[in-house]
């Protein structure tokens, strides 16, 4: 039993952040089934997890258990539930990693779940439809935490393209943008408390990447230290128009040409349609 444990553990500290948020999530809904089964057998309360670490829409409720806040972003209960967030976070999470460090992505995970969660408990308690049921609902999922993350990579790169069978290619933010809109549309219809999460999640990953991507905003900016690009990507070679280094004859050299058109496929396709020979030549540049 030890060794088992002892795997796990080395499992959990090597794998990538990706990976041990989604353990995480797994572990929790794991715990939340054998508390039920205790539950059940010796006639206690059978949600005492659940009702310990998901967040209430009622403020009173909040203020009792604040740290829902955050834990909600980590319990499901129902399997279908948690396996399309954790689907969606395992590629979601990898394509922001492509360009962001493993800390962005779990700070874009803890802040989009809070967010998420802020914007659940007013909308519950500000809006007249809800007035006679803010006191019985709550959220759980992982949807906030992976909608910053979504909306965050998509907003700092809108024109990466997915090639989707029987469709084509088609560009990430206007997957974003139908996710966006099928979420506002659904809230009269059901789950009106997931689909505000969503939102506040997405208005998270999205005001912030603007934020830090506009100069003119950076008041607007609370987290300065959180967000800095890896440095090994496109560190020293990066298009600067008409700035470009030029040859002895006033054009640009070859080498600035191959570095220009590098950053064009980039900008069309992603950084994941390059060759590895382009990646290499790529990254030697950024060496120099």
């Amino acid at each position: 039993m030890n060794e088992i444990i002892d795997n796990i553990k080395h499992r959990f500290k090597n794998a990538g952040i990706v990976e041990q948020l989604i353990y995480a999530n797994l572990a929790v809904f794991l715990l939340v089934f054998i508390f039920n089964t205790f539950g059940f057998l010796f006639k206690a309360n059978t949600n005492f997890l659940v009702n310990w670490l998901a967040l209430p829409s009622d403020t009173n409720q909040f203020l009792i258990k604040p740290w829902t806040i955050i834990t909600y972003g980590f319990l499901h209960t129902k399997f279908l539930h948690i396996l399309f967030n954790l689907i969606g976070l395992f590629y979601i999470g990898h394509l922001f990693k492509e360009y962001f460090t493993s800390k962005q992505v779990l700070n874009f995970y803890i802040y989009g779940t809070i967010f998420g969660g802020i914007l659940f408990i007013l909308s519950y308690n500000f809006f007249p439809v809800f007035s006679s049921s803010k006191d019985q609902n709550i959220l759980m999922g992982a949807s906030a935490g992976v909608y910053a993350i979504l909306v965050g990579i998509a907003t700092y790169l809108p024109n990466y393209q997915f090639k989707i069978p029987l469709i084509g290619f088609i560009k990430l933010w206007h997957i974003v943008a139908l996710w966006i809109f099928l979420d506002i549309i659904q809230i009269p219809v059901n789950n009106a408390g997931g689909h505000f999460a969503h939102l506040g999640g997405a208005l998270f990953g999205f005001f912030y990447v603007y934020t830090i991507s506009n100069k003119k905003l950076n008041f607007m900016n609370p987290f300065k230290e959180l967000f800095k690009k890896k440095e090994k990507k496109l560190k020293t070679v990066y298009n600067s128009g008409n700035k470009t280094p030029k040859g002895s004859y006033g054009y640009k050299s070859k080498n600035q040409r191959e570095i220009d058109e590098v950053l064009e496929k980039i900008k069309k396709s992603g950084y994941d349609s390059l060759t590895q020979e382009e990646k290499d030549f790529l990254f030697k540049q950024g060496k120099n």
